[in-house]
């Protein structure tokens, strides 16, 4: 019975590779697939950055104050480029695609690369090494940072009608879909705590 009740089980996480809250609330997404392995993930890529805004220092400050995490120098130091996801919502949307079953790993190691090692994410050999590590054989159309391709519109299509839906366009948004009941995690109160998180969901679940 457990098996087909968490069958019926599904985690959306509505981000952006470039959000700094969207990286502070990753750990969560990653307590709550290890705690409930049959729960399955979706992960969607709105692609919010698009070259046109700075992350501003008041935000990363406050990041860091509420979640506890702590974004590198090299990050800070080429914050000041406008930031702009375009060629990683194509990646993670092949991603999707082409290797599912490592998409939530692969997210990761792109927050990672920009997060941690400072690089902007925003030309094609910024990926090198994830495409070594990983080996991937994404096509080079992948790494146009011209335009989203026709897999990421999908994906942001799909976001728009869960935003509909939940009322909300604000980024991060965990979702938890229960059979035909879906439920908008306030993911804010466990930032410092991702194991809260699991036992906000083991409530919800009973």
């Amino acid at each position: 019975m457990k098996n087909a009740f968490m069958s019926s089980c599904q985690l959306f996480f509505i981000y952006d590779t470039h959000c700094p809250w969207s990286y502070a609330a990753t750990p969560l997404v990653d307590a709550i697939i290890q705690a409930f392995p049959e729960m399955e993930l979706n992960l969607l890529h709105c692609a919010y950055y698009d070259g046109s805004a700075n992350i501003g220092v008041k935000t990363t400050e406050q990041v860091e104050e509420v979640s506890g995490i702590t974004l590198a120098d090299a990050y800070h130091q080429q914050r000041k480029i406008a930031a702009d996801s375009t060629i990683s919502a194509n990646l993670m949307a092949w991603v999707d695609h082409k290797l599912e079953e490592q998409s939530f790993e692969i997210l990761k190691a792109l927050q990672a690369l920009h997060f941690q090692q400072g690089l902007s994410l925003n030309s094609a050999e910024d990926f090198d090494s994830l495409i070594k590590d990983f080996k991937l054989s994404a096509p080079n159309k992948v790494f146009s940072s011209d335009k989203l391709s026709k897999d990421a519109e999908a994906i942001f299509a799909d976001i728009g009608e869960l935003q509909e839906v939940i009322g909300t366009q604000s980024i991060p948004a965990l979702l938890l879909a229960v059979d035909e009941e879906l439920v908008l995690l306030n993911h804010n109160y466990y930032l410092k705590d991702p194991q809260a998180i699991v036992e906000a969901i083991k409530l919800e679940l009973n």
